[in-house]
């Protein structure tokens, strides 16, 4: 495609070229390619231009200033979000309908839900983010959850090709910020709960919440559905920033206008659900336990109406949905029927909400092994280790991803929230002995890397699986 089409309405200093291909890494360029040379936090494009033009780029996409280009140039004061909208024209074909969530906790389990009601309604679904693209062909991996726009509008393209018409997709805050969703086509967006996480890189909840908050007020079409819980104060925020910007909002929750959780019964692995839609009482067998399950799903039962599926086929759906990998899920249980539930809670908030969630399914003991990641955000270690100990009734400290920094000093940080607890820094070791001390109506949570595969120490990523060393152990 003609580079000038590409950017239009956007001036291109130098003559038109045909561009095949677009990135912003200066070591992927192929001949032919756009190379984008943008500052980031890490590393700034433009040091690496040289190194593009050596590689073959057709042109150079940047902030404005730079010295005379050997090739077409086309500058922009936010080069990130000309960036997606070149992407989405170089990679055209999206979905029909492609809904948008955002939140700390919950998403990727919700765009699940969303995908198992879209295919009980009998459409073509897909949904990615944390846990890669899931359709019914699979499970693809992805490097980012909000992929870079690149990959993103590379991944539409592809999942239109193969006649997925519906999509949902996690939209993460770095992903919102970085504007890699600013040429996504969105026919609906929605809101979970925003709880302390990322601040290796926000600088505080109000900047994390402006970041999340751009869904609403810059992506989201005038007049599209959003569906938002409503029970934090931060969803309140959002409701009333999603109304200020012209969406047709639904609020779901305990809180929830439009759709109210009413009651819930725990049961040995599931719940009953009642819920008041449109004043009528209705109640729903969900064959999930947790609370926190429970507003996930709520959360895309409506994503799912608002995105054509009739009330009754959606409600019918809830009783047919099943666990999403690593989010609480049965990795097995012991001879005396004990549960072991693996989790990717890695927030004080996910690890309470977790806990909080398994309490009133479990008779007995609940004991949780969990560590924290390096080079994160290490202030809510402590408070993660304050959560552990106030709700479960043994806890296990061990290693989660420390990547470079100091094993035992992240340890001692969690500890110093749960200073009764025990540890084992080897993770295996961990499991293994928790598992070695349950009892008949215990339960085990091993929570923070979830559907992980590997465990990352120092710039080495080490094959490990909570689920698969869980099973080993348990067999």
């Amino acid at each position: 495609m003609m580079l000038s089409t590409l950017i239009s309405p956007k001036p291109l200093k130098g003559p038109d070229v045909v561009i095949t291909g677009m990135t912003s890494d200066s070591r992927a360029v192929q001949a032919g390619d756009l190379f984008a040379a943008m500052p980031g936090t890490l590393a700034d494009g433009r040091d690496y231009i040289e190194g593009a033009l050596e590689n073959g780029a057709a042109a150079v996409l940047s902030l404005p200033g730079l010295a005379d280009m050997p090739v077409p140039y086309v500058e922009a004061k936010n080069p990130r979000r000309l960036y997606a909208h070149i992407a989405a024209k170089l990679y055209p074909g999206q979905p029909e309908i492609i809904a948008a969530l955002t939140g700390t906790n919950g998403k990727s389990s919700t765009i699940e839900f969303l995908r198992h009601i879209w295919a009980y309604a009998g459409l073509n679904g897909a949904c990615f983010g944390t846990l890669g693209v899931t359709s019914n062909a699979g499970i693809l991996p992805l490097k980012h959850t909000t992929p870079d726009a690149v990959a993103l509008h590379q991944t539409l393209a592809g999942l239109t090709a193969d006649g997925i018409s519906h999509v949902g997709m996690e939209a993460s805050s770095h992903g919102l910020v970085q504007f890699r969703l600013d040429g996504v086509s969105l026919a609906a967006v929605g809101f979970t709960n925003l709880t302390q996480d990322h601040f290796d890189y926000h600088d505080n909840m109000e900047d994390y919440f402006l970041a999340k908050s751009r869904l609403f007020t810059q992506l989201a079409p005038k007049g599209a559905p959003a569906v938002i819980n409503v029970d934090g104060e931060y969803g309140r925020r959002m409701y009333k920033l999603a109304e200020g910007a012209g969406l047709d909002v639904m609020s779901v929750g305990w809180a929830g206008a439009d759709i109210r959780i009413a009651e819930l019964t725990p049961r040995a692995s599931s719940q009953s659900l009642q819920l008041m839609w449109e004043g009528e009482r209705i109640k729903i067998d969900l064959p999930l336990a947790g609370e926190f399950q429970a507003l996930n799903a709520v959360c895309a039962l409506g994503l799912a109406v608002k995105t054509g599926v009739g009330k009754d086929i959606a409600l019918k759906a809830l009783e047919h949905l099943h666990g999403v990998a690593g989010r609480m899920q049965l990795a097995g249980r012991t001879q005396m029927g004990a549960p072991v539930f693996v989790d990717f809670a890695h927030t004080p908030d996910g690890l309470e909400k977790l806990l909080r969630g398994v309490r009133p399914h479990t008779m007995g003991r609940i004991i949780i092994v969990f560590g924290c990641g390096g080079d994160r955000d290490p202030d809510k270690r402590p408070k993660m280790g304050a959560v552990a100990q106030k709700l479960a009734d043994l806890v296990i400290v061990t290693d989660d991803n420390p990547r470079t920094e100091v094993p035992a000093r992240i340890r001692g940080a969690v500890k110093a929230g749960c200073p009764g607890a025990q540890e084992i820094a080897d993770r295996g070791e961990a499991i293994a002995h928790a598992i070695s001390l349950l009892q008949k109506n215990d339960c085990l949570v091993i929570a923070g890397k979830g559907h992980e595969t590997g465990q990352i120490i120092g710039d080495k990523t080490v094959p490990f699986s909570d689920v698969d060393v869980a099973r080993a152990v348990l067999s």
